[in-house]
């Protein structure tokens, strides 16, 4: 008898804690209270709901079909284990169980509502429409039936009838969690940024720990071209969850793209560090690499560079990264193949020609890279560093009218630059050495012929 009232007593107990969201304790009280009473209907189904709001969905699914063996025909019961195999992505159980249920209780209104989301998530459209008003027909006033008709709504592109959806729901229920989240995610892909960081504060208010709303809300101030908030978000996600790997990642990229590599290297070294050297997000070692390169750490830049390399979206400014390490490195050859490659991809690529050209210098074919040269300032008549070392490969090649007459044409379109400048001066004093140095033999040359 003392043991039936100790059972009695934690059931009860379990129900406070639960109120106050305090499920493990909870779920303690009433595995107790089975222990000693294990064919308490009642109680499995309490235990499943529990299982739920932890997220052990497979153990509540058990719990529900347990209650259910118990006790019989429990349509309340019979709809949890129906909405714990939707949310474990069991569409097909879910469904069988759902149109069991309508079946056999026909003015159930739970039975349409879920199949609504089911069949959203099915992309069963016109489905989820159909269930939705069949609901109702029996409750015209369900917050969960506008919210799931709200999402097959959005997944057809309908995205205003989904907002006006979500809004009748919180209009119904203003507690309804994640509805506030759902419209300001539609408003940003409308690009209506106010509207988007209305209904982010609202969802943040009551869930102020939910690290992935404040990334959303990072990504719509970068949107919205407010990089200072941005960056205040990103570091307050850290704070709450110093692994998120996301927002290292997106710090790095945004202090990288500031000039600020030595700060993004830090992030950079936190994402690798956290995700055990598994590159898990889309051109992180690309960005890495460019990090490193920047740094002059060369060779761990060209390790990064070639794991971007191997990845589907890499692209030319992969390509060109790895090209101007091994340039660095003095790899002349490796990097003259690279930036050839950057070429296959895009013929006018300016920079690459310069690199390119500035290769086979290295390499000792002036030709070869005076050709690239001159293409790069086809295709950018202002590129004075392509300018000054056109000019400088026609000395080499000791073509002294073409190096003054790129330097005249080049002073006129670059009149600011000092390096066109200086090398003009240059030239002239050279030019001046050569036509001395001529002259002295012409005279030397006469007054031999004179002796003779």
């Amino acid at each position: 008898m003392n043991d039936w009232f100790e059972a009695e007593q934690r059931v009860e107990r379990a129900q406070q804690l639960s109120e106050s969201q305090r499920f493990e304790e909870a779920l303690a009280e009433i595995d107790v209270a089975l222990s000693i009473n294990p064919n308490n209907a009642a109680w499995h189904a309490q235990r499943g709901c529990l299982l739920d709001e932890l997220g052990r969905l497979s153990e509540a699914t058990e719990a529900y079909e347990r209650s259910l063996d118990l006790g019989g025909d429990d349509h309340e019961v019979v709809a949890a284990l129906g909405a714990s195999l939707a949310r474990q992505g069991r569409y097909a159980r879910a469904l069988e169980i759902f149109d069991e249920l309508a079946r056999t209780h026909p003015d159930f209104e739970p039975a349409y509502c879920h199949r609504i989301g089911i069949y959203a998530e099915l992309d069963q459209h016109d489905r989820a429409e159909e269930m939705f008003y069949l609901a109702q027909q029996l409750d015209d006033q369900c917050p969960f039936c506008y919210f799931n008709i709200g999402c097959s709504l959005a997944e057809r592109g309908e995205t205003q009838r989904a907002i006006f959806c979500w809004k009748k729901a919180l209009e119904l229920d203003p507690e309804q969690p994640g509805v506030n989240r759902r419209i300001a995610q539609a408003y940003r892909s409308l690009n209506e940024t106010d509207k988007a960081r209305t209904h982010y504060l609202c969802e943040l208010r009551d869930d102020p720990g939910n690290t992935d709303l404040l990334y959303e809300m990072a990504e719509l101030s970068l949107e919205a071209g407010d990089v200072g908030a941005a960056l205040g978000k990103l570091a307050h996600v850290i704070d709450l969850e110093p692994d998120h790997i996301e927002s290292h990642f997106a710090l790095g990229c945004l202090w990288l793209d500031r000039n600020r590599p030595a700060e993004a290297c830090r992030y950079f070294e936190a994402v690798e560090s956290f995700s055990g050297g598994q590159n898990l997000l889309e051109r992180f070692s690309e960005r890495y690499g460019e990090t490193l390169l920047r740094l002059k750490r060369f060779a761990p830049a060209r390790v990064q560079l070639m794991r971007a390399v191997r990845e589907e979206s890499a692209g030319t400014n992969t390509f060109l990264l790895l090209a101007n390490c091994e340039f660095f490195l003095e790899s002349y050859p490796a990097a003259a193949d690279w930036y050839r490659r950057v070429l296959r991809e895009e013929p006018d690529h300016a920079l690459a020609h310069y690199n390119l050209g500035l290769c086979f210098y290295q390499l000792d074919q002036w030709s070869d890279g005076l050709r690239h040269l001159i293409r790069a300032t086809e295709i950018r008549p202002d590129f004075d560093a392509a300018i000054y070392h056109v000019a400088v490969g026609h000395v080499r090649l000791r073509q002294w009218n073409q190096a003054r007459e790129v330097l005249r044409d080049g002073r006129r379109t670059c009149p600011d630059s000092p390096m066109l400048g200086e090398l003009s001066r240059k030239l002239g004093k050279i030019r001046w050495r050569i036509a001395i140095a001529t002259s002295v033999r012409t005279l030397r040359k006469a007054i031999r012929r004179v002796a003779f």
